[in-house]
């Protein structure tokens, strides 16, 4: 969170006018994807827009039917008003017809968005699924979900953006066609009045890209900040610690930093964007001035002076419109292609010929000089690791914070590959395994288990989500778990909403959290049961009953425990002691005690505190 920050956008790379328009190769895949979404309604929406493009120059075609009319019965002194009233409902009609169609074209933008909206969001998360920890570990790979995730409402507008292009280019062209009918040099007047306007538009859109992209990061932290200053779950620690000030300051300065790049981004524009719109009025009024001298010269009729100066005025405010929206589009297309980079992320495994899993495991686990370091780090976590894990076997894995025991779990269970070395079950290398039938065959609980805001039915569910209606085996685990005490302190029972999120959530204790969540190991009958630090929250004889009932549930099963109480620890069949990435020991607990060494160490430490 203390990584240097740019202090200006020069400071990273730009996006400029060329990658501005790079954004714009997404687009007819962004439309095929709304298309497959909703396709009935996108042909609505398309055949809408079709007929309202035209009805501008309908509209301003037969007001200049209209006013010629009025005019020739002025002059005739003609009482024959029938075809000036066909006139008159004509356009009615046509009026009519035209909002009705935008009231479609918005009825269906809604929809359509909604759709785009549900769907994308749900192939991000689907994506997320294919990938790594290393990559979701990784800061700047998150910067890219984050971009991905947090853009729905830019992809939802650029849909309506385009659509909305295309259905000005109909109404420009139309236009056009009309003024070069009566007065093609109106035309050059209308470039000179929009032209430069966009220029300045478009280059100023990747400008603000350049600084949103450049300053992910730091808006997450703004984000983390408001969360943690304003929130059930920390206002604890924030009114004991005092931290109100720090949080609000801290947040204070780096907004400010953000706001004053922004202002100046925006004063700039401001600025431009005044001197351009000058010459664009001053282009009008040539035009106007134009008009009126022709029709004073009689080249022109009053009905043609009215569908020129509303031609141009339309025509006008159209391309003022169209080269705006062509700006946002081409910014929001820049998002889409964060969000298609995302999406095309390359998640594919490497084609390997998997061997079958055993049916039981039969030898066990064979750790072989297993080296491993995280990705961004230098100092290697795990050195040389080795040893054995028998089939049926209670191991745990002891030492002190930043040992190496989390890290263990994470390779036995495939998160990451070794650095050196190599896992075995049965004797094959656990690589040679598909990675998601490898991963069933365990049931695992965490230290940092999430506490989903389900209801708790589903937070046991989850452990195996495909018995989410299975109650017998619901209640089965939470019954293993000591959970069954929760449910039964529940009005709604299983069916009660967890967490303060929702309505008529209920929160609950640590110690609750923690046996529901041990319920979720249960629900696998899982070959292998790993439980990191599972009973942190509860009491030491509510730890002890648990891990007495587990040892029993699990008899014959591989089994990994974590733990700091050493009364549990004890209970395992053999005890591996881990130091700054090495085994210093392993062995019963008897036998560590009689080594005399850094378990016995630890052991008589932790029992002294409880005489």
């Amino acid at each position: 969170m203390h990584a240097p920050r740019p202090k200006s956008i020069r400071d990273t790379e730009r996006i400029s006018l060329s990658d501005s328009f790079r954004g714009w190769h997404s687009i007819p895949r962004f439309f095929r994807e709304i298309y497959r979404d909703g396709p009935g309604l996108f042909a609505l929406n398309v055949l809408a827009r079709l007929f309202k493009g035209f009805s501008p120059v309908v509209l301003l075609w037969i007001g200049k039917l209209i006013i010629d009319e009025i005019v020739r019965l002025l002059q005739t002194k003609s009482g024959d008003l029938e075809q000036l009233w066909t006139y008159v409902a004509a356009e009615l009609g046509v009026a009519l017809l035209t909002d009705l169609l935008g009231r479609g074209v918005n009825l269906t933008d809604g929809l359509l968005g909604d759709l785009y909206s549900n769907a994308s969001s749900e192939r991000i998360i689907r994506k997320a699924r294919d990938l790594t920890m290393e990559q979701l570990e990784n800061p700047t790979f998150y910067d890219k979900l984050e971009r991905a995730r947090m853009q729905t409402n830019s992809r939802v507008s650029l849909m309506s953006n385009v659509l909305a292009q295309a259905e000005g280019l109909l109404s420009i062209g139309s236009l056009i066609a009309g003024l070069i009918y009566f007065e093609p040099w109106l035309i050059l007047l209308l470039a000179l009045s929009i032209v430069p306007s966009f220029i300045n538009e478009l280059k100023f859109s990747s400008d603000r890209y350049s600084l949103a992209r450049s300053w992910t990061s730091e808006r997450r932290e703004l984000d983390y900040l408001r969360y943690i200053g304003a929130n059930n779950r920390t206002a604890q620690e924030v009114k004991l610690f005092g931290l109100t000030d720090f949080i609000a300051n801290r947040f204070r300065e780096l907004a400010h930093r953000y706001y004053l790049l922004t202002r100046r981004l925006s004063l700039r524009q401001s600025l431009f964007g005044g001197l351009f719109n000058l010459l664009g009025v001053l282009s009008y009024y040539g035009a106007y001035v134009l008009i009126i001298y022709r029709t004073l010269s009689g080249v022109l009729s009053l009905g043609d002076l009215t569908f020129l100066s509303g031609s141009f005025n339309r025509l006008q405010s159209s391309l003022q419109a169209f080269f705006s929206r062509f700006t946002r589009i081409s910014e929001s297309a820049l998002y889409l292609k964060d969000y298609f980079d995302f999406i095309d992320l390359d998640t594919e495994r490497p084609r390997v010929k998997y061997l079958p899993l055993p049916d039981a495991i039969r030898e066990g686990f064979e750790f072989q000089d297993v080296h491993f370091t995280y990705p961004d780090r230098e100092t290697p976590v795990l050195k040389g690791i080795s040893f054995s894990l028998r089939a049926g076997e209670k191991m745990a894995f002891v030492g002190q914070n930043g040992a190496g025991k989390t890290t263990l779990i994470k390779l036995i269970l495939r998160f990451y590959e070794p650095t050196h070395g190599r896992i075995l079950l049965d004797g094959t290398d656990i690589a040679r395994f598909e990675p998601d039938a490898y991963r069933s065959r365990f049931g695992v609980i965490f230290q940092d288990f999430f506490r989903y805001e389900f209801t708790l039915r589903e937070n046991i569910a989850v452990g195996n989500i495909d018995n989410l209606t299975d109650e017998d085996r619901i209640v089965d685990a939470a019954h293993k778990s000591l959970a069954d005490q929760v449910i039964r302190e529940m009005t709604a029972g299983l069916d009660q909403q967890l967490g303060r999120r929702f309505y008529r959530g209920q929160e609950l204790s640590g110690g609750q959290w923690q046996k529901v969540a041990l319920a979720r190991a249960y629900m696998k009958d899982a070959d292998v049961m790993i439980l990191d630090e599972p009973t942190a929250s509860l009491d030491a004889r509510a730890e002890y009953e648990v891990f007495k009932r587990f040892i029993g549930l699990t008899r014959g099963r591989t089994s990994i425990i974590i733990s700091h109480r050493f009364s549990t620890v004890r209970m395992a069949d053999r005890i591996l002691v881990l130091e700054d990435g090495q085994i210093v020991s392993l062995g019963t607990h008897e036998e560590l005690m009689e080594e005399g060494g850094l378990y016995a160490e630890l052991f008589n430490l932790q029992a002294a505190g409880y005489q």
